[in-house]
């Protein structure tokens, strides 16, 4: 089964993160500052990113010129606008490699549990009141396990942008 293939499995049962959350930036540009995911995961990370159906990479609307995004073909962009960096088809974008941390955007619940699991943090426009709170910073896997997590997590973005969840 390719990555395109890979069905979602609904219900999702997000486990705890080990260990303390890392120090990020707490304004923009917010980045993750500590614990920072191994090169050759984020690499395996953007390789399985890159493969999703339907998605071209490219520049994010709105982060660093060295962070790689993901936009899904306008046909295939079904989801809420709330699935969505400003009125793009990005929905999620991974940074430098001196970060590795993530931002993807997820249905409220599942960014919520995210958060509350310790695998991310609300956006601080988010904090803020000037963007739902389907904006998440998602941090960068320490390890081949925690790979497998936040692989899971950027594949409920893409099927939130495609309108295959809510």
């Amino acid at each position: 089964m390719s990555i395109q293939e890979t069905a979602i499995s609904l219900p999702y049962a997000l486990r705890e993160r080990r260990g303390d959350r890392p120090v990020t930036f707490p304004e923009i540009p917010h980045q993750q500052l500590d614990q920072i995911a191994p090169v050759e995961l984020q690499e395996e990370l953007w390789r399985r990113m890159a493969g999703l159906g339907h998605v071209r990479t490219g520049a994010s609307v709105v982060s660093l010129p060295e962070t790689r995004a993901l936009h899904l073909d306008p046909e295939h962009a079904l989801g809420p606008g709330t699935a969505f960096v400003r009125d793009s088809t990005e929905f999620a974008h991974l940074h430098g490699a001196s970060d590795g941390s993530l931002h993807l955007l997820l249905p409220e619940r599942d960014a919520a549990e995210a958060v509350a699991r310790g695998w991310g943090e609300f956006h601080p426009l988010v904090l803020e009141g000037r963007c739902p709170p389907t904006l998440i910073m998602v941090y960068g896997p320490r390890d081949d396990d925690e790979l497998e997590t936040v692989w899971e997590l950027v594949r409920r973005s893409h099927a939130f942008a495609s309108g295959q969840i809510l």
